[in-house]
């Protein structure tokens, strides 16, 4: 009598390859990282790219012609913004060593208690407390810029990315097809397809969405910090824009580094930016990301949180934005995987009773 029947063979082949693929992919999360962004990549430049086909009769002329036209666009923007952009970003760099002395002497103590009419013992309070607590800030400094310099060190993505979204955009349908001749069962193709066509929906729905919040929190924060005189306004509106491709982080971290560069500068309508950060959010949560990503993200909360922090420890900040689309994914081949079991149980069923 054999040890495994072939059914508990197969099971666990499928299972062994099933691990293997995983450490793979963990081994491999870099690669495949850049793969999944210029994924994102295509979706986005797909729907501008396909209106320019119908015109020049050419895929390969049309991927060619909206790439010069993001071209031309980051060129004017960097012209025209840029060197602010760059001077601010700078003078905040400068400022920032005397900050983290002001705090860590506790200085600072003293000069947010004069501007708001604090009494001495506070003072002398707060500021006993940030000089005892001196070696925790420092490391915690310490820590932000070491999370800086590992997302500088993503950088080569600028250029690997848009390379292999090229490929994407040119031969997306082949590598579809190719993928679903792959699966034999006809009942299995079928189940791929509907996944392949549901994850389409999703991924393009997903990235113009966020394009859409990212656009639209940069001309909020810059209408309403440029308007309120806020230091190193652009810089915060840019980076607070950028961050909203971080999901539940990114608006947090905006929030926490618009506020404290409010404290350190003595800004004084902080208030204002409270109340502004707060409604903004409301907007953005229950108005606007409703609107702009449909039904295509259904999650959650506690799934969402879930995926950001699991990503976040697999792939860093990288992995934080792909927790959403990835978790979102997962959701997908869940629910059609349930009707395609339902049925395929109907039919063993069926078949079994005709047998009897």
């Amino acid at each position: 009598m054999a040890l495994l029947d072939s059914r508990a063979a197969r099971v666990l082949l499928t299972f062994l390859l099933f691990v293997l693929g995983l450490g793979f992919l963990y081994l491999a999360y870099h690669t495949l990282i850049a793969f999944l962004f210029a994924i994102l990549l295509a979706y986005l430049m797909n729907p501008a790219v396909s209106h320019i086909e119908k015109w020049t009769r050419s895929r390969g002329i049309a991927i060619g012609v909206m790439y010069a036209v993001v071209i031309v666009l980051l060129a004017v923007f960097f012209v025209f913004v840029g060197p602010r952009l760059a001077r601010q970003g700078q003078r905040l760099a400068q400022a920032t060593p005397g900050f983290l002395e002001n705090i860590g002497s506790g200085q600072i103590a003293e000069e947010i208690g004069s501007r708001h009419g604090w009494s001495q013992p506070t003072q002398q309070m707060l500021q006993s407390f940030l000089i005892s607590h001196r070696g925790q800030l420092i490391d915690i400094a310490q820590r932000v810029g070491l999370r800086v310099a590992e997302v500088a060190q993503q950088a080569w993505l600028l250029i690997i990315v848009p390379i292999l979204a090229v490929f994407f955009l040119k031969d997306g349908p082949a590598f579809r097809e190719v993928l679903l001749a792959f699966v034999p069962s006809e009942d299995h193709r079928a189940l791929m397809q509907d996944v392949v066509g549901d994850l389409n929906l999703m991924l393009a729905q997903f990235i113009r969405a966020q394009l859409i919040l990212v656009l639209l929190s940069f001309i909020a924060y810059i209408s309403f910090l440029g308007l309120m005189r806020m230091p190193y306004a652009l810089v915060l509106a840019s980076a607070g824009g950028l961050m909203e491709f971080v999901p539940l982080v990114g608006p947090l971290v905006t929030a926490v580094v618009m506020l404290t560069v409010a404290t350190l500068t003595s800004y004084p309508h902080w208030v204002a930016l409270v109340l502004f950060l707060v409604v903004w959010r409301v907007l953005v949560d229950y108005v606007v990301s409703p609107r702009v990503m449909g039904n295509s993200m259904e999650l959650h909360p506690l799934a969402a949180i879930f995926g950001v922090l699991a990503g976040g420890e697999i792939a860093g900040v990288l992995g934080i934005y792909l927790s959403i689309p990835v978790m979102a994914a997962l959701r997908i081949v869940w629910r059609r995987w349930q009707p395609y079991a339902q049925n395929h149980s109907a039919r063993l069923a069926d078949s079994g009773r005709k047998r009897a």
